[in-house]
Protein backbone atom coordinates (compact mmCIF):
# COMPACT_ATOMS: atom_id res chain seq x y z
CA UNK A 1 0.00 0.00 0.00
CA UNK A 2 1.33 3.08 -1.57
CA UNK A 3 0.63 5.90 0.83
CA UNK A 4 2.01 8.48 2.65
CA UNK A 5 0.95 9.35 6.35
CA UNK A 6 1.05 12.58 8.79
CA UNK A 7 -0.42 13.78 11.60
CA UNK A 8 -0.42 15.98 14.44
CA UNK A 9 -1.04 15.65 18.28
CA UNK A 10 -1.29 18.31 21.15
CA UNK A 11 -1.32 18.10 24.41
CA UNK A 12 -2.38 19.09 27.76
CA UNK A 13 -5.94 19.86 26.50
CA UNK A 14 -4.82 21.78 23.91
CA UNK A 15 -6.39 21.46 19.96
CA UNK A 16 -5.09 19.58 17.22
CA UNK A 17 -4.52 21.99 14.00
CA UNK A 18 -5.87 20.30 10.85
CA UNK A 19 -4.53 23.17 8.77
CA UNK A 20 -1.17 22.22 9.38
CA UNK A 21 -1.71 18.42 8.68
CA UNK A 22 -3.01 19.61 5.41
CA UNK A 23 -0.22 21.32 4.65
CA UNK A 24 1.87 18.24 5.17
CA UNK A 25 -0.63 16.47 2.78
CA UNK A 26 -0.23 18.98 0.18
CA UNK A 27 3.02 18.01 0.27
CA UNK A 28 2.51 14.30 -0.03
CA UNK A 29 0.58 14.62 -2.78
CA UNK A 30 -3.33 15.60 -2.44
CA UNK A 31 -3.46 18.88 -3.33
CA UNK A 32 -7.17 19.36 -2.06
CA UNK A 33 -6.83 17.36 0.57
CA UNK A 34 -10.13 14.76 -0.46
CA UNK A 35 -10.80 12.74 2.10
CA UNK A 36 -7.92 12.59 3.31
CA UNK A 37 -8.26 14.27 7.22
CA UNK A 38 -9.80 12.85 10.31
CA UNK A 39 -9.40 15.12 13.31
CA UNK A 40 -10.43 14.98 17.33
CA UNK A 41 -9.70 17.57 19.48
CA UNK A 42 -5.98 16.72 20.38
CA UNK A 43 -5.27 14.56 17.40
CA UNK A 44 -5.18 15.36 13.76
CA UNK A 45 -4.51 12.18 10.70
CA UNK A 46 -3.47 12.27 6.86
CA UNK A 47 -3.15 9.38 4.92
CA UNK A 48 -2.77 10.37 1.15
CA UNK A 49 -2.89 7.09 -1.41
CA UNK A 50 0.30 7.98 -3.70
CA UNK A 51 0.58 7.49 -7.17
CA UNK A 52 -0.90 4.07 -8.26
CA UNK A 53 -2.66 2.44 -5.26
CA UNK A 54 -6.43 2.39 -5.94
CA UNK A 55 -6.81 -0.35 -3.31
CA UNK A 56 -9.18 -0.36 -0.35
CA UNK A 57 -5.83 -0.36 1.57
CA UNK A 58 -5.72 3.18 0.47
CA UNK A 59 -8.45 4.69 1.59
CA UNK A 60 -7.66 5.91 5.24
CA UNK A 61 -8.07 7.18 7.59
CA UNK A 62 -9.49 4.28 8.99
CA UNK A 63 -11.29 4.81 12.33
CA UNK A 64 -13.18 1.76 14.43
CA UNK A 65 -15.55 3.66 16.24
CA UNK A 66 -16.81 0.44 18.79
CA UNK A 67 -13.22 0.53 20.14
CA UNK A 68 -12.41 4.60 19.71
CA UNK A 69 -9.61 3.81 17.45
CA UNK A 70 -8.33 5.65 14.32
CA UNK A 71 -5.16 4.46 12.22
CA UNK A 72 -2.76 5.49 9.60
CA UNK A 73 -0.76 2.58 7.81
CA UNK A 74 1.94 3.00 4.96
CA UNK A 75 3.12 -0.15 3.64
CA UNK A 76 2.15 -4.00 3.54
CA UNK A 77 1.28 -6.86 5.70
CA UNK A 78 2.91 -10.09 4.55
CA UNK A 79 1.00 -12.60 7.04
CA UNK A 80 -2.40 -11.48 6.60
CA UNK A 81 -3.60 -14.77 6.32
CA UNK A 82 -1.72 -15.76 9.68
CA UNK A 83 -3.42 -12.51 11.40
CA UNK A 84 -6.97 -13.04 10.44
CA UNK A 85 -6.90 -16.75 11.24
CA UNK A 86 -5.75 -16.04 15.04
CA UNK A 87 -8.07 -13.32 15.43
CA UNK A 88 -11.29 -14.63 13.82
CA UNK A 89 -11.64 -16.41 16.92
CA UNK A 90 -12.73 -13.65 18.70
CA UNK A 91 -13.26 -10.69 16.45
CA UNK A 92 -15.42 -10.87 13.25
CA UNK A 93 -13.46 -8.09 11.20
CA UNK A 94 -15.02 -4.83 9.24
CA UNK A 95 -12.67 -6.19 6.32
CA UNK A 96 -9.08 -7.29 5.80
CA UNK A 97 -7.54 -4.66 4.85
CA UNK A 98 -4.17 -4.12 6.37
CA UNK A 99 -5.45 -0.98 8.70
CA UNK A 100 -8.23 -3.12 9.81
CA UNK A 101 -6.26 -6.28 10.83
CA UNK A 102 -3.74 -4.04 12.52
CA UNK A 103 -6.54 -2.02 15.13
CA UNK A 104 -8.44 -6.02 15.85
CA UNK A 105 -4.72 -6.89 16.69
CA UNK A 106 -3.46 -3.95 18.58
CA UNK A 107 -6.96 -4.21 20.45
CA UNK A 108 -6.49 -7.67 21.08
CA UNK A 109 -2.55 -8.05 22.01
CA UNK A 110 -1.67 -4.70 23.17
CA UNK A 111 1.45 -2.57 22.17
CA UNK A 112 3.16 -5.93 22.07
CA UNK A 113 1.00 -6.38 18.80
CA UNK A 114 3.33 -5.11 16.76
CA UNK A 115 6.21 -8.08 17.58
CA UNK A 116 3.24 -10.41 15.19
CA UNK A 117 3.49 -7.89 11.92
CA UNK A 118 5.62 -9.01 9.00
CA UNK A 119 5.90 -6.72 6.36
CA UNK A 120 7.06 -3.03 6.30
CA UNK A 121 5.08 -0.15 7.81
CA UNK A 122 5.48 2.55 9.36
CA UNK A 123 1.87 2.99 11.58
CA UNK A 124 -0.05 5.72 13.78
CA UNK A 125 -2.78 4.42 15.72
CA UNK A 126 -4.93 6.65 17.91
CA UNK A 127 -6.62 5.07 20.92
CA UNK A 128 -9.00 7.40 22.39
CA UNK A 129 -9.83 5.42 25.57
CA UNK A 130 -6.30 5.52 26.85
CA UNK A 131 -5.54 9.22 25.41
CA UNK A 132 -2.64 7.89 23.67
CA UNK A 133 -1.14 7.77 20.14
CA UNK A 134 1.44 4.65 19.06
CA UNK A 135 4.18 5.57 16.39
CA UNK A 136 5.90 2.83 15.14
CA UNK A 137 8.75 1.80 12.31
CA UNK A 138 8.81 -1.97 10.73
CA UNK A 139 12.11 -3.74 12.13
CA UNK A 140 14.77 -3.08 9.35
CA UNK A 141 13.37 0.73 8.69
CA UNK A 142 11.87 0.18 4.98
CA UNK A 143 8.88 2.67 5.86
CA UNK A 144 10.56 6.33 6.86
CA UNK A 145 9.05 8.14 9.62
CA UNK A 146 10.05 11.83 10.51
CA UNK A 147 8.88 13.40 13.77
CA UNK A 148 9.13 16.92 15.21
CA UNK A 149 8.21 18.64 18.53
CA UNK A 150 7.20 21.42 19.13
CA UNK A 151 5.60 23.89 22.08
CA UNK A 152 2.99 21.06 23.13
CA UNK A 153 2.47 19.40 20.20
CA UNK A 154 4.31 16.75 18.09
CA UNK A 155 3.80 16.21 14.37
CA UNK A 156 5.15 13.07 12.49
CA UNK A 157 4.97 12.74 8.05
CA UNK A 158 6.21 10.43 5.73
CA UNK A 159 8.82 12.56 4.07
CA UNK A 160 11.25 15.26 6.31
CA UNK A 161 9.91 18.00 3.59
CA UNK A 162 6.05 17.46 4.30
CA UNK A 163 6.69 17.53 7.42
CA UNK A 164 8.95 21.03 7.81
CA UNK A 165 6.20 22.20 5.44
CA UNK A 166 3.52 22.00 8.16
CA UNK A 167 5.55 25.10 9.87
CA UNK A 168 7.05 26.32 12.57
CA UNK A 169 9.72 23.75 12.96
CA UNK A 170 13.43 24.63 13.29
CA UNK A 171 15.05 23.63 9.94
CA UNK A 172 18.15 24.79 10.22
CA UNK A 173 21.45 22.63 9.57
CA UNK A 174 22.04 19.97 12.71
CA UNK A 175 25.73 20.35 12.91
CA UNK A 176 25.94 16.61 14.49
CA UNK A 177 24.33 15.67 11.30
CA UNK A 178 26.12 17.85 9.13
CA UNK A 179 29.48 16.17 10.19
CA UNK A 180 27.79 12.38 9.61
CA UNK A 181 26.71 13.51 5.87
CA UNK A 182 30.25 13.90 5.26
CA UNK A 183 31.88 11.60 6.90
CA UNK A 184 29.96 8.87 5.71
CA UNK A 185 29.24 9.29 2.04
CA UNK A 186 25.68 11.37 2.50
CA UNK A 187 24.22 8.63 5.29
CA UNK A 188 22.56 10.37 8.34
CA UNK A 189 21.68 7.70 10.85
CA UNK A 190 18.34 7.50 12.76
CA UNK A 191 17.24 9.49 14.83
CA UNK A 192 18.73 12.76 13.70
CA UNK A 193 18.30 14.07 9.75
CA UNK A 194 20.26 16.63 8.48
CA UNK A 195 17.95 19.27 9.73
CA UNK A 196 17.98 20.09 13.54
CA UNK A 197 14.52 20.58 14.68
CA UNK A 198 13.20 16.98 12.16
CA UNK A 199 14.05 13.59 13.89
CA UNK A 200 12.93 10.36 12.53
CA UNK A 201 11.55 7.28 14.36
CA UNK A 202 14.52 4.32 14.64
CA UNK A 203 13.29 1.26 12.87
CA UNK A 204 12.07 -1.40 14.84
CA UNK A 205 10.80 1.37 17.43
CA UNK A 206 7.35 1.82 19.33
CA UNK A 207 6.64 5.47 20.52
CA UNK A 208 3.74 5.86 22.83
CA UNK A 209 2.49 9.19 22.76
CA UNK A 210 0.51 10.24 26.14
CA UNK A 211 -1.99 12.99 25.68
CA UNK A 212 0.08 14.76 28.52
CA UNK A 213 2.91 14.87 26.90
CA UNK A 214 4.80 11.65 28.07
CA UNK A 215 6.97 10.04 25.56
CA UNK A 216 8.08 6.30 26.12
CA UNK A 217 10.26 4.46 23.35
CA UNK A 218 11.02 0.98 23.11
CA UNK A 219 13.08 -0.95 20.62
CA UNK A 220 11.00 -4.37 19.92
CA UNK A 221 13.50 -6.12 17.68
CA UNK A 222 17.23 -6.53 17.90
CA UNK A 223 18.55 -9.53 17.14
CA UNK A 224 21.82 -10.72 19.06
CA UNK A 225 24.98 -11.24 16.96
CA UNK A 226 26.21 -14.38 19.16
CA UNK A 227 26.42 -17.80 18.32
CA UNK A 228 23.75 -19.93 18.90
CA UNK A 229 23.77 -23.31 20.90
CA UNK A 230 20.86 -24.39 18.98
CA UNK A 231 23.41 -24.75 15.52
CA UNK A 232 26.28 -26.38 17.28
CA UNK A 233 26.14 -29.33 15.22
CA UNK A 234 25.30 -27.61 11.65
CA UNK A 235 27.01 -28.76 8.96
CA UNK A 236 27.75 -26.45 5.79
CA UNK A 237 25.00 -28.34 4.18
CA UNK A 238 22.78 -28.12 6.88
CA UNK A 239 23.01 -23.74 6.24
CA UNK A 240 23.17 -23.95 3.32
CA UNK A 241 19.41 -25.75 3.02
CA UNK A 242 18.35 -23.70 5.66
CA UNK A 243 19.31 -20.43 4.32
CA UNK A 244 18.11 -21.55 1.08
CA UNK A 245 14.02 -22.00 2.20
CA UNK A 246 14.38 -18.92 4.26
CA UNK A 247 15.62 -17.24 0.96
CA UNK A 248 12.53 -19.20 -0.74
CA UNK A 249 10.10 -18.26 2.37
CA UNK A 250 11.59 -14.38 2.37
CA UNK A 251 10.65 -13.90 -1.54
CA UNK A 252 7.28 -15.21 -1.68
CA UNK A 253 6.41 -13.15 1.47
CA UNK A 254 7.25 -10.23 -0.31
CA UNK A 255 5.51 -10.78 -3.29
CA UNK A 256 2.97 -8.15 -4.39
CA UNK A 257 -0.50 -10.65 -4.11
CA UNK A 258 -2.49 -11.44 -7.82
CA UNK A 259 0.29 -9.34 -9.47
CA UNK A 260 2.60 -10.73 -11.80
CA UNK A 261 6.32 -11.20 -10.31
CA UNK A 262 8.89 -8.60 -11.57
CA UNK A 263 12.26 -8.17 -10.97
CA UNK A 264 14.75 -5.36 -10.94
CA UNK A 265 17.70 -7.24 -12.73
CA UNK A 266 21.37 -5.88 -12.43
CA UNK A 267 22.99 -8.98 -13.83
CA UNK A 268 24.67 -9.55 -10.13
CA UNK A 269 24.21 -12.32 -7.76
CA UNK A 270 21.26 -11.01 -5.57
CA UNK A 271 18.93 -9.71 -7.92
CA UNK A 272 19.91 -12.84 -10.51
CA UNK A 273 19.33 -15.33 -7.25
CA UNK A 274 15.45 -13.38 -6.72
CA UNK A 275 14.86 -14.28 -10.31
CA UNK A 276 15.86 -18.08 -9.87
CA UNK A 277 13.82 -18.31 -6.58
CA UNK A 278 10.88 -17.09 -7.80
CA UNK A 279 11.24 -19.41 -11.00
CA UNK A 280 11.56 -22.56 -8.54
CA UNK A 281 8.83 -21.29 -6.66
CA UNK A 282 6.61 -21.88 -10.25
CA UNK A 283 6.40 -18.50 -10.49
CA UNK A 284 5.59 -17.65 -14.80
CA UNK A 285 5.89 -14.89 -16.70
CA UNK A 286 8.59 -13.52 -14.42
CA UNK A 287 9.32 -9.74 -16.01
CA UNK A 288 12.94 -8.68 -15.38
CA UNK A 289 14.03 -4.54 -15.75
CA UNK A 290 17.67 -3.81 -16.36
CA UNK A 291 18.95 -0.12 -16.37
CA UNK A 292 22.26 1.22 -17.49
CA UNK A 293 24.79 3.25 -19.14
CA UNK A 294 26.64 3.77 -22.27
CA UNK A 295 30.51 2.85 -21.19
CA UNK A 296 32.70 6.24 -20.62
CA UNK A 297 36.46 5.90 -21.19
CA UNK A 298 37.51 2.58 -20.04
CA UNK A 299 34.88 2.29 -17.11
CA UNK A 300 31.50 0.41 -17.86
CA UNK A 301 28.28 1.69 -17.88
CA UNK A 302 26.26 -1.26 -17.33
CA UNK A 303 25.97 -4.99 -16.69
CA UNK A 304 23.89 -6.24 -19.56
CA UNK A 305 25.57 -9.05 -20.32
CA UNK A 306 24.96 -10.63 -16.88
CA UNK A 307 21.33 -9.49 -16.60
CA UNK A 308 20.62 -10.84 -20.40
CA UNK A 309 21.95 -14.23 -19.65
CA UNK A 310 20.02 -14.48 -16.25
CA UNK A 311 17.35 -13.84 -18.28
CA UNK A 312 17.79 -16.05 -21.16
CA UNK A 313 18.33 -18.56 -18.89
CA UNK A 314 14.87 -18.54 -17.23
CA UNK A 315 13.17 -17.26 -19.88
CA UNK A 316 11.80 -13.59 -18.55
CA UNK A 317 10.05 -10.86 -20.00
CA UNK A 318 12.86 -8.80 -20.32
CA UNK A 319 13.26 -5.00 -20.72
CA UNK A 320 16.45 -2.90 -20.82
CA UNK A 321 16.11 0.67 -19.96
CA UNK A 322 19.70 2.33 -21.29
CA UNK A 323 20.53 6.45 -20.48
CA UNK A 324 22.87 8.47 -21.47
CA UNK A 325 24.44 11.46 -19.48
CA UNK A 326 21.42 13.76 -21.02
CA UNK A 327 18.71 11.35 -19.22
CA UNK A 328 20.36 11.91 -16.16
CA UNK A 329 20.45 15.88 -16.67
CA UNK A 330 16.62 16.29 -17.37
CA UNK A 331 15.14 14.59 -14.35
CA UNK A 332 18.25 15.81 -11.65
CA UNK A 333 15.39 18.17 -10.35
CA UNK A 334 12.99 15.89 -9.97
CA UNK A 335 14.89 13.59 -8.15
CA UNK A 336 16.28 15.57 -5.76
CA UNK A 337 12.88 17.21 -5.00
CA UNK A 338 11.78 13.14 -4.80
CA UNK A 339 14.33 13.01 -2.07
CA UNK A 340 13.39 12.65 1.19
CA UNK A 341 16.72 13.61 2.53
CA UNK A 342 19.66 14.59 0.48
CA UNK A 343 21.32 11.49 -1.00
CA UNK A 344 24.98 11.56 -2.67
CA UNK A 345 25.05 8.45 -3.95
CA UNK A 346 25.58 8.12 -7.75
CA UNK A 347 22.58 5.96 -8.49
CA UNK A 348 19.48 7.81 -6.68
CA UNK A 349 18.45 9.69 -10.05
CA UNK A 350 19.23 6.50 -11.96
CA UNK A 351 16.52 4.64 -9.51
CA UNK A 352 14.70 7.57 -10.37
CA UNK A 353 14.31 7.20 -13.79
CA UNK A 354 13.89 3.61 -13.62
CA UNK A 355 11.14 3.33 -11.58
CA UNK A 356 9.80 6.09 -13.86
CA UNK A 357 9.81 3.36 -16.79
CA UNK A 358 9.05 0.08 -14.73
CA UNK A 359 6.11 1.69 -13.05
CA UNK A 360 4.44 1.87 -16.47
CA UNK A 361 4.45 -1.87 -17.09
CA UNK A 362 4.30 -2.87 -12.95
CA UNK A 363 2.79 -1.79 -9.78
CA UNK A 364 6.04 -3.50 -7.48
CA UNK A 365 9.38 -4.74 -8.29
CA UNK A 366 11.77 -7.10 -6.15
CA UNK A 367 14.92 -5.68 -5.19
CA UNK A 368 18.01 -7.09 -4.26
CA UNK A 369 19.44 -4.30 -1.52
CA UNK A 370 20.79 -5.30 1.73
CA UNK A 371 21.93 -9.00 0.81
CA UNK A 372 26.07 -7.37 0.83
CA UNK A 373 24.85 -6.12 4.55
CA UNK A 374 23.53 -9.00 5.88
CA UNK A 375 25.70 -11.36 4.28
CA UNK A 376 28.90 -9.96 4.51
CA UNK A 377 29.44 -8.82 0.66
CA UNK A 378 31.88 -6.13 0.98
CA UNK A 379 36.26 -6.25 0.91
CA UNK A 380 35.89 -5.17 4.57
CA UNK A 381 33.65 -8.09 5.56
CA UNK A 382 36.64 -9.98 4.86
CA UNK A 383 39.11 -8.17 6.45
CA UNK A 384 37.13 -7.76 9.58
CA UNK A 385 36.69 -11.78 9.89
CA UNK A 386 40.74 -12.13 10.31
CA UNK A 387 41.04 -9.49 13.06
CA UNK A 388 40.37 -9.12 17.06
CA UNK A 389 37.26 -8.08 18.05
CA UNK A 390 39.06 -4.83 19.20
CA UNK A 391 40.31 -3.66 16.22
CA UNK A 392 36.86 -3.59 13.98
CA UNK A 393 36.40 -0.06 14.44
CA UNK A 394 39.92 1.15 12.52
CA UNK A 395 39.17 -1.76 10.26
CA UNK A 396 35.83 -0.44 9.41
CA UNK A 397 36.66 3.45 9.52
CA UNK A 398 39.77 2.64 7.00
CA UNK A 399 36.97 1.51 4.71
CA UNK A 400 33.87 2.96 5.13
CA UNK A 401 34.72 6.91 6.15
CA UNK A 402 34.99 9.91 3.27
CA UNK A 403 36.47 12.47 5.69
CA UNK A 404 37.65 11.87 10.08
CA UNK A 405 37.68 14.82 11.63
CA UNK A 406 40.87 16.61 11.00
CA UNK A 407 40.00 16.38 7.62
CA UNK A 408 36.42 18.12 8.22
CA UNK A 409 38.33 20.78 10.02
CA UNK A 410 39.51 21.99 6.57
CA UNK A 411 36.41 21.24 4.86
CA UNK A 412 33.46 23.23 7.09
CA UNK A 413 33.66 26.41 7.92
CA UNK A 414 34.54 26.33 11.97
CA UNK A 415 31.05 27.06 13.04
CA UNK A 416 29.35 24.19 11.49
CA UNK A 417 32.33 21.64 13.10
CA UNK A 418 31.41 19.80 16.38
CA UNK A 419 33.68 20.35 19.50
CA UNK A 420 34.31 16.40 18.72
CA UNK A 421 34.52 13.71 16.40
CA UNK A 422 31.26 12.65 16.83
CA UNK A 423 31.18 10.50 13.80
CA UNK A 424 34.11 8.93 15.31
CA UNK A 425 32.49 8.07 18.72
CA UNK A 426 29.56 6.51 17.10
CA UNK A 427 30.70 4.12 15.40
CA UNK A 428 32.86 3.34 18.47
CA UNK A 429 30.11 3.26 20.79
CA UNK A 430 28.39 0.87 18.09
CA UNK A 431 31.10 -1.61 17.34
CA UNK A 432 32.13 -1.26 20.98
CA UNK A 433 29.01 -2.63 22.25
CA UNK A 434 28.27 -6.14 23.62
CA UNK A 435 26.27 -8.86 22.32
CA UNK A 436 28.40 -9.37 19.05
CA UNK A 437 31.24 -12.60 19.08
CA UNK A 438 33.60 -11.13 16.82
CA UNK A 439 34.65 -8.00 14.43
CA UNK A 440 32.96 -9.02 11.98
CA UNK A 441 29.99 -9.48 13.49
CA UNK A 442 30.29 -6.06 15.13
CA UNK A 443 30.08 -4.82 11.56
CA UNK A 444 27.24 -6.47 10.58
CA UNK A 445 25.69 -5.30 13.65
CA UNK A 446 26.35 -1.97 12.65
CA UNK A 447 25.07 -1.87 9.14
CA UNK A 448 22.07 -3.55 9.72
CA UNK A 449 21.03 -1.66 12.71
CA UNK A 450 22.34 1.68 12.06
CA UNK A 451 23.17 2.48 8.46
CA UNK A 452 20.91 -0.06 6.32
CA UNK A 453 17.54 1.93 6.44
CA UNK A 454 19.34 5.11 5.06
CA UNK A 455 21.35 3.35 2.96
CA UNK A 456 21.03 1.63 0.85
CA UNK A 457 17.31 0.77 1.78
CA UNK A 458 16.04 4.99 1.01
CA UNK A 459 17.65 4.77 -2.05
CA UNK A 460 15.40 2.17 -3.61
CA UNK A 461 13.01 2.97 -1.80
CA UNK A 462 11.97 6.77 -1.96
CA UNK A 463 12.99 6.91 -5.67
CA UNK A 464 10.38 4.26 -6.33
CA UNK A 465 7.54 5.66 -3.68
CA UNK A 466 8.05 8.76 -5.55
CA UNK A 467 6.82 7.71 -8.88
CA UNK A 468 3.84 5.40 -7.28
CA UNK A 469 6.59 1.92 -7.31
CA UNK A 470 6.61 -0.34 -4.54
CA UNK A 471 10.07 -1.91 -3.82
CA UNK A 472 10.09 -5.31 -2.27
CA UNK A 473 13.11 -6.01 -0.58
CA UNK A 474 12.89 -9.89 -0.06
CA UNK A 475 16.96 -9.41 1.60
CA UNK A 476 15.26 -7.75 4.67
CA UNK A 477 12.55 -10.76 5.92
CA UNK A 478 13.94 -10.45 9.54
CA UNK A 479 13.30 -13.85 9.89
CA UNK A 480 15.70 -14.50 7.20
CA UNK A 481 18.17 -12.06 8.97
CA UNK A 482 18.15 -13.39 11.97
CA UNK A 483 19.46 -17.18 10.94
CA UNK A 484 22.27 -15.31 8.79
CA UNK A 485 23.40 -13.81 11.54
CA UNK A 486 23.27 -17.37 13.47
CA UNK A 487 25.36 -18.63 10.58
CA UNK A 488 29.08 -19.08 11.25
CA UNK A 489 31.14 -16.43 9.62
CA UNK A 490 33.62 -18.54 7.63
CA UNK A 491 30.45 -19.52 5.72
CA UNK A 492 29.61 -15.61 4.69
CA UNK A 493 33.02 -14.56 4.03
CA UNK A 494 34.23 -17.44 2.47
CA UNK A 495 35.28 -16.96 -1.62
CA UNK A 496 35.96 -12.98 -1.35
CA UNK A 497 31.99 -12.36 0.51
CA UNK A 498 28.44 -13.62 0.19
CA UNK A 499 30.10 -17.10 0.36
CA UNK A 500 26.70 -19.08 1.45
CA UNK A 501 24.67 -17.11 -0.93
CA UNK A 502 27.23 -18.09 -3.71
CA UNK A 503 26.89 -21.61 -3.17
CA UNK A 504 23.11 -21.48 -3.03
CA UNK A 505 23.39 -19.62 -6.24
CA UNK A 506 25.66 -22.25 -7.91
CA UNK A 507 23.09 -24.57 -7.53
CA UNK A 508 20.42 -22.18 -9.83
CA UNK A 509 22.43 -19.65 -11.84
CA UNK A 510 24.78 -19.70 -14.69
CA UNK A 511 28.07 -20.07 -12.44
CA UNK A 512 29.57 -16.74 -14.99
CA UNK A 513 26.99 -14.55 -12.64
CA UNK A 514 28.30 -15.58 -9.32
CA UNK A 515 32.13 -16.33 -10.28
CA UNK A 516 33.09 -12.80 -11.24
CA UNK A 517 34.65 -10.03 -9.77
CA UNK A 518 31.40 -7.72 -7.66
CA UNK A 519 29.71 -5.01 -9.88
CA UNK A 520 28.52 -1.95 -9.23
CA UNK A 521 25.94 0.40 -10.23
CA UNK A 522 27.85 2.90 -12.49
CA UNK A 523 26.50 6.51 -13.17
CA UNK A 524 28.92 8.23 -15.51
CA UNK A 525 27.09 11.44 -15.21
CA UNK A 526 27.52 11.35 -11.80
CA UNK A 527 30.92 10.38 -11.46
CA UNK A 528 32.29 12.73 -13.98
CA UNK A 529 30.52 16.11 -13.68
CA UNK A 530 29.95 18.06 -16.37
CA UNK A 531 28.15 20.02 -18.84
CA UNK A 532 24.57 20.98 -17.62
CA UNK A 533 24.50 18.54 -14.26
CA UNK A 534 28.02 20.61 -13.55
CA UNK A 535 26.57 23.84 -14.21
CA UNK A 536 23.79 23.05 -11.72
CA UNK A 537 25.88 21.91 -8.96
CA UNK A 538 28.07 25.30 -9.78
CA UNK A 539 25.54 27.31 -9.06
CA UNK A 540 23.85 25.46 -6.21
CA UNK A 541 27.45 26.13 -3.86
CA UNK A 542 27.72 29.94 -5.16
CA UNK A 543 24.03 30.47 -4.68
CA UNK A 544 23.37 33.53 -2.41
CA UNK A 545 21.37 30.87 0.16
CA UNK A 546 24.89 28.43 0.27
CA UNK A 547 26.85 31.86 1.02
CA UNK A 548 24.65 33.09 3.36
CA UNK A 549 24.61 29.25 5.18
CA UNK A 550 28.54 29.03 5.05
CA UNK A 551 28.77 25.83 5.31
CA UNK A 552 32.26 24.98 3.20
CA UNK A 553 35.13 26.59 3.64
CA UNK A 554 35.82 28.90 0.48
CA UNK A 555 39.10 27.59 -0.29
CA UNK A 556 37.39 24.27 -0.18
CA UNK A 557 35.14 24.91 -2.45
CA UNK A 558 37.07 27.05 -5.32
CA UNK A 559 39.63 23.69 -4.88
CA UNK A 560 36.75 21.23 -5.94
CA UNK A 561 34.97 23.52 -8.73
CA UNK A 562 38.33 24.23 -10.29
CA UNK A 563 38.95 20.69 -10.01
CA UNK A 564 35.63 19.02 -10.45
CA UNK A 565 36.97 15.46 -11.50
CA UNK A 566 39.66 15.28 -9.19
CA UNK A 567 38.41 14.45 -5.44
CA UNK A 568 36.57 11.30 -4.53
CA UNK A 569 35.78 9.65 -1.60
CA UNK A 570 36.54 6.31 -0.61
CA UNK A 571 33.16 4.48 -1.76
CA UNK A 572 34.16 5.91 -5.14
CA UNK A 573 31.73 8.87 -5.38
CA UNK A 574 32.87 12.13 -6.35
CA UNK A 575 33.39 14.29 -3.46
CA UNK A 576 31.64 17.82 -5.29
CA UNK A 577 28.01 16.21 -5.86
CA UNK A 578 28.31 15.06 -2.46
CA UNK A 579 28.51 19.04 -1.34
CA UNK A 580 26.08 20.23 -4.50
CA UNK A 581 23.30 17.44 -3.99
CA UNK A 582 23.42 18.82 -0.44
CA UNK A 583 22.61 22.59 -1.35
CA UNK A 584 21.04 21.56 -4.19
CA UNK A 585 18.42 20.00 -1.94
CA UNK A 586 18.32 22.43 0.85
CA UNK A 587 17.41 24.98 -1.65
CA UNK A 588 15.12 23.05 -4.12
CA UNK A 589 13.18 23.10 -0.64
CA UNK A 590 13.37 25.89 0.70
CA UNK A 591 15.18 24.49 3.86
CA UNK A 592 18.42 25.25 5.74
Amino acid sequence: MLCGIAGEVAFQGARADPASVKRMARVLGDPNQHNSIWHDPWIALSQVPLQNDTSDNALQPTIDADRDLAIVFSGRLFNQAELLAQLSIDYSLRSTTDADIVLAAYDRWGEDFVERLLGSFAIAITDRRRQRVLLIRDRLGIQPLYIASLNGKLRFASTLPALAASGGIATTIDPVALHHYMSWHSIVPAPRTILAGIKKLPPATIQLIESDGQIRERVYWKPNYQRSARYADWRREDWQQAIHQALQTAVTRSQVPNEPPGVQLSGGLDSSLLVALLAESGQQQISTFSIGFDDAGDNRGNEFRYSEKVADAFGTDHHVLRLGASDVADVLDDAVLAMAEPMASHDVPAFYLHAQSVVQQAKSLQCGQGADEIFAGYSYHGAAASIPRQAALATFADSFVDNNHQDLAGILNPQWLTHTDVSNELLAEALDAPGADTALDAVLRLETQLFLADDPVKRVTNMSMATGLEACLPFLDHELIELVIACPNELKAAQGGKGILKDIGRSLLPHDVIDRPKGYFPVPALGQLEGTILAKVREALLAPEARERGLFRAGYLDTLLTNPNVYYVPTGGNTLWKLGVLELWLQHHDLG
